[in-house]
């Protein structure tokens, strides 16, 4: 059975539409004037996401990529309210990054367990005609609808919480010494690409505990899409440091040390940050007779270009003690868990927005929440209502965008349930 690790995944998200409130009036035997008792409509669900550590890939979404809450019932007669709709929650691995695609920003960084989020938020509840009821408008014919849910184009992206990546080329030794280092079981062989995943362990030392990730191998020309690219380099953008294992036999003719610059020229390709990330040269197989006449090379090497040089044999265990004590004290001395900035912003309401339909030849339709809160608020029976009507559609550019539209002198009007004729 061929298992499929998937750490980058695109899906679709939509909240809830809010219910729509209720236009109603009491009508009881021996109860005149009842009034109005439209009750207001249920909040649609949000869709909630939240980092679980019983999740540990993002394959789940390979095969379902639409994510739909429900929506809030209608408000009822007699003051009865629609019901909330229930959240749609999604769980997702600790470590997974959360972008809106048309921006590439980040909504969410899931960098914790039980880390949760609201990425699309349920529409609101519209109120029934209760909330209109004024002293001069007793019978308002008005109830506001369910506000409209959110969508989302969404990236989620995985990159795995470990506090050190093993990173160099295929080969080098890194699933040896982290299968010696670990209760990790990697698969081993004597070929490239023997790793197709990152595999994960934790390594227990004297002074601090800490989990250690293979990262497949990278040859040459990753960043030009050679190998395995750079499908998997994401997951070392969160490691506190890197102990970069090289082949110090070389028994392919190749030398140590243009090996090493190899890979960081495509570590620095891919994200020019890595160049300050603690890189620890861990020289294996040092028991083999080529690698004798390569360390006092890498010694120069490493003691010119400021890095920590272990020399070690993964396979007979010899020096993983030391190179595992030094790498926990430098974890435990200077890093901070590392977290992406979230950085998306919702585009700001517009206020007063208005929707103008042309539906026939000298009919005009009016929508929009503003302009349906005033008619829920301005009593149309009264001359001051009608002024301060009048006043309000001028004011507020509606007539000047009826105008655009074709307006003229005669049209008909309709908002709601209101019909007026236009003169100038």
């Amino acid at each position: 059975m061929i298992t499929i690790f998937t750490d980058k995944v695109n899906i679709t998200v939509k909240s809830g539409s809010g219910g729509n409130g209720c236009v109603s009036f009491r009508r009881e035997k021996y109860i005149p004037n009842g009034g109005p008792d439209g009750g207001d409509g249920g909040d649609g669900g949000n869709i909630i996401f939240i980092a679980d550590n019983s999740v540990n890939s993002l394959i789940d979404f390979r095969y379902k990529k639409n994510f739909v809450a429900k929506s809030g019932e209608n408000g009822g007669k007699k003051n009865c309210n629609g019901k909330n709709a229930e959240d749609l929650i999604i769980k997702i691995p600790v470590g997974t990054i959360i972008r809106e695609v048309s921006t590439n920003k980040i909504m969410a960084d899931m960098s914790f367990v039980g880390k949760k989020k609201i990425i699309a938020k349920g529409g609101k509840g519209g109120n029934g005609n209760q909330h209109y009821a004024t002293s001069r408008r007793q019978a308002p014919r008005y109830a506001e609808h369910g506000s409209e849910p959110q969508e989302f184009n969404l990236i989620l992206e995985l990159k795995l919480i470990a506090d050190v990546g093993l990173v160099g080329l295929p080969n080098a030794g890194k699933s040896t010494l982290l299968s010696m280092v670990t209760n990790a079981k990697p698969k081993i062989a004597d070929y490239q690409f023997t790793t197709l995943s990152p595999n994960l362990g934790v390594v227990r030392s004297k002074y601090k505990d800490f989990v250690m990730a293979d990262i497949p191998g990278l040859i040459e020309g990753a960043s030009n899409g050679l190998g395995l690219g750079h499908e998997f380099l994401r997951h070392i953008e969160r490691t506190k440091l890197l102990l970069h294992v090289v082949d110090a036999d070389c028994i392919d003719g190749t030398n140590p040390i243009d090996n090493i610059k190899k890979i960081n020229n495509e570590l620095f390709l891919f994200n020019s940050d890595l160049k300050n990330k603690k890189q620890i040269i861990v020289a294996n197989k040092i028991d083999l007779p080529q690698a004798q006449e390569n360390i006092s090379d890498l010694k120069k090497f490493c003691a010119k270009n400021n890095y920590d040089l272990f020399l070690i044999s993964a396979a007979s265990n010899l020096g993983l003690t030391e190179l595992i004590n030094f790498t926990a004290q430098c974890i435990d001395k200077n890093f901070e868990p590392i977290t992406f900035e979230e950085d998306y912003a919702e585009t700001p309401t517009v206020k007063n927005k208005f929707v103008i339909e042309k539906t026939a030849p000298g009919y005009y339709k009016i929508s929009g929440k503003a302009i349906e809160k005033m008619m829920g608020y301005t009593n149309l029976d009264t001359e001051r209502g009608l002024n301060f009507f009048q006043k309000y559609m001028r004011e507020n550019g509606v007539i000047d965008l009826l105008k655009e539209n074709g307006l003229s002198e005669g049209d008909t009007i309709n908002i709601l349930d209101y019909e007026f004729e236009y003169f100038e």
